[in-house]
């Protein structure tokens, strides 16, 4: 028997292999601990039904109600059975008391926002992915807790569910005039902007595969994201910090409230730092101390995470705040009740990713590559049977290869590897010396009735890469994609191989009409002008360029800058000043303009329509445009 998903891609029932591997994983596992569920419902004030939350125009971009197949407490044959119990978890929502003053909304969006009661006003740390959500979140909290102004933003780090709904708290006008103190961990803004514009398209993609957004959710398709339950939708906004933190630790006073900042660069994120309230005896952890081994690397692609400084900041938290500590939270999951739990949690989160680091290092010693190490890593059972440590986010096997190419690159160490043949010339070369199409899906068949799905995957790409339109290579493939997603812990892993069979069954979506891949034009408001032209250079194509050289001035009125662009050799430069007399053009334009460029119909229109005017040779810039690509942001992964 079939279930049709959205696109009524027939999702079919876990093979007795698949259930066989999610029974073994499950004996392995005390189901009986229930004491996370009351974790995370204790200080339970109110919610909204399903956590609906919609747009003044009726828009819903965020609801729980589709979830509701996890109120079945035994999991189905189709999910991992542990991943199972995380998402049933994460499907609690709802304003939560953690202690004197301190509150969270969680359910509402990815992450969770963190609500602390000032004396005169509120301070909010980390203001959702879209302000819709954070508008919602808030109004909940004032709803059972009266109308009190928003005093203090916090942003705990760079990522976009920690500060992308800013605007739904507070306005621009209200950061800038200084009334309201929007803090952040130092080099925040490069981090935040540089992460989703130089190599945002290729990353939205890739996202899509970690978090399955057009997964229609239910038991053989979409459970969980294992941070939270779904990425949701709405709007996305930032404002830059006006305090920034930037020692190692700061101690400070704000509204009342005494706060211990620790900073812990190019941990989770390249910029982000724990707190810790004394009054309280509340400890944050921001996003190095959730209910998951984390990613080293995300499978949408980030730089690589330094597991190691990880391991160590996390010691340094223990030291400095535990034996004041009776809760720890932090900005995703539930809390850690009580000190002795919270000792233990902090102790086995920095553990397990010091083992992670020690002992990827150390089999790379003994020179093993990154799949070897993979494949032979494992956790002590200490570790390994505790429910915080579970791959629900992260995996080992993605872990250690983070590892390794954060000290040693891409690159195994073995000649083979320097320079393989790409995908699809390899695809055709692998099938020609396995005796043809044919042949190979025959015993590839064969190995999916056996069980051998990994394996199956793996043969029937160079199948479809040597002919996409190859069928029952891809109907093949698909099916063992979906027998993976079946057992995989990992909600990310679960939701690659989940759209994978998708994309393999019915191809890659088609963009949207005017879909470019490009930030939103609120984000490009923000970027800093030198960044915003590295992302210009990365659009040039050099052979369209070849031959070109060029000599342009670009004036910002409003900051007031201004900078010389130079194309050369296909390459575009920058750098502060005026290339003068030799300038063969002058573009002229404000934030709002750029915003409005960005965002709307590109530089050609923005010409036309006056919104940046030219002094000096039209034709130079023209030129300069005529080079840029426009990116698909749907592009194919599954195929050529």
């Amino acid at each position: 028997m079939t279930t049709p998903d959205d696109a009524g891609s027939p999702l079919k029932p876990a093979s007795p292999h698949t259930c066989r591997a999610n029974a073994a994983l499950a004996a392995t596992l005390d189901f009986s601990d229930d004491s996370a569920f009351e974790d995370a419902q204790r200080g339970f004030i109110g919610t909204i039904p399903d956590a609906r939350i919609a747009t003044p125009d009726g828009r819903v971009v965020w609801d729980l109600s589709a979830f509701a197949f996890l109120e079945t407490i035994e999991a189905p044959d189709s999910v991992n059975p542990s991943l199972w119990r995380h998402a049933r978890i994460n499907r609690i929502h709802g304003l939560f008391q953690v202690s004197d003053r301190i509150y969270q909304v969680r359910g509402f969006d990815l992450a969770n926002i963190t609500i602390i009661e000032g004396d005169s006003g509120l301070i909010l740390i980390d203001p959702l992915t879209y302000c819709e959500a954070a508008a919602a979140a808030l109004a909940l909290y004032r709803q059972h807790r009266g109308d009190k102004p928003v005093h203090t933003v916090i942003y705990s780090h760079s990522h976009t569910d920690h500060y992308g709904g800013v605007e739904g708290v507070i306005t621009p006008e209200q950061a800038a005039s200084g009334a309201v103190k929007v803090i952040a961990p130092d080099g925040f803004m490069d981090a935040a902007i540089s992460e989703n514009i130089l190599a945002g398209v290729p990353m939205r993609r890739r996202g899509a595969f970690q978090f399955g957004p057009t997964l229609k959710p239910g038991p053989r398709s979409h459970v969980d994201s294992g941070l939270g339950k779904a990425i949701g939708r709405g709007t996305i906004s930032l404002i830059a910090p006006n305090w920034l933190i930037t020692q190692a630790v700061e101690r400070h006073v704000i509204d009342g409230i005494e706060m211990i900042f620790q900073l812990t660069p190019e941990t989770e994120a390249p910029a982000e730092m724990n707190f810790f309230f004394p009054q309280f005896k509340v400890l944050n952890l921001a996003e190095n101390g959730c209910h998951t081994m984390h990613n080293l690397c995300p499978i949408r692609g980030a730089r690589t995470r330094d597991a190691l400084a990880w391991s160590k900041y996390l010691d340094a938290a223990l030291n400095d705040f535990i034996d004041d500590t009776d809760v720890v939270i932090a900005q995703h999951h539930w809390p850690t009740w009580g000190q002795d739990k919270a000792r233990r949690f902090i102790s086995e989160q920095r553990d397990m990713y010091r083992l992670l680091h020690d002992q990827t290092l150390r089999l790379m010693s003994h020179g093993l590559t990154p799949h070897e190490i993979a494949a032979e890593f494992r956790l002590p059972d200490s570790l390994h049977k505790r429910w915080h440590v579970r791959p629900y986010y992260g995996a080992i096997a993605h872990n250690v290869r983070a590892v390794y190419a954060h000290y040693m690159g891409p690159y195994d160490g073995n000649p083979v590897n320097l320079d393989p043949l790409a995908p699809q010339p390899a695809g055709a070369k692998y099938v020609e010396y396995m005796g043809g199409a044919d042949a190979v899906l025959a015993r590839a068949q064969a190995d999916f009735d056996s069980g051998h799905y990994r394996w199956v995957v793996q043969v029937t790409h160079h199948l479809v890469f040597a002919d996409p339109a190859n069928q029952r290579a891809r109907a093949l493939a698909a099916d063992a994609m979906e027998q993976l997603a079946y057992q995989c812990e990992s909600a990310t892993w679960r939701n690659a191989y989940a759209l994978g069979a998708k994309e393999l069954r019915f191809g890659a979506p088609k963009p949207q009409p005017g879909a470019t891949g490009i930030v939103t034009p609120k984000v490009v408001a923000m970027m800093p002008m030198p960044m915003f032209f590295d992302f210009l250079a990365i659009r040039v194509n050099a052979a369209k360029a070849e031959g070109l050289s060029l000599l342009i001035d670009w004036v910002m009125r409003d900051e007031p800058s201004h900078w010389r662009l130079t194309l050369s050799h296909g390459a575009l430069s920058h750098s502060a000043g005026s290339h003068g007399a030799a300038a063969m053009a002058t573009v002229t334009l404000d934030r709002p303009a750029l915003a409005q460029v960005v965002g709307g119909g590109g530089f050609a229109q923005a010409m036309q329509q006056g919104l940046m005017p030219i002094e000096g040779d039209k034709q130079a810039l023209r030129q300069l445009l005529g080079t840029f690509d426009t990116f698909n942001p749907t592009f194919n992964i599954l195929e050529p």
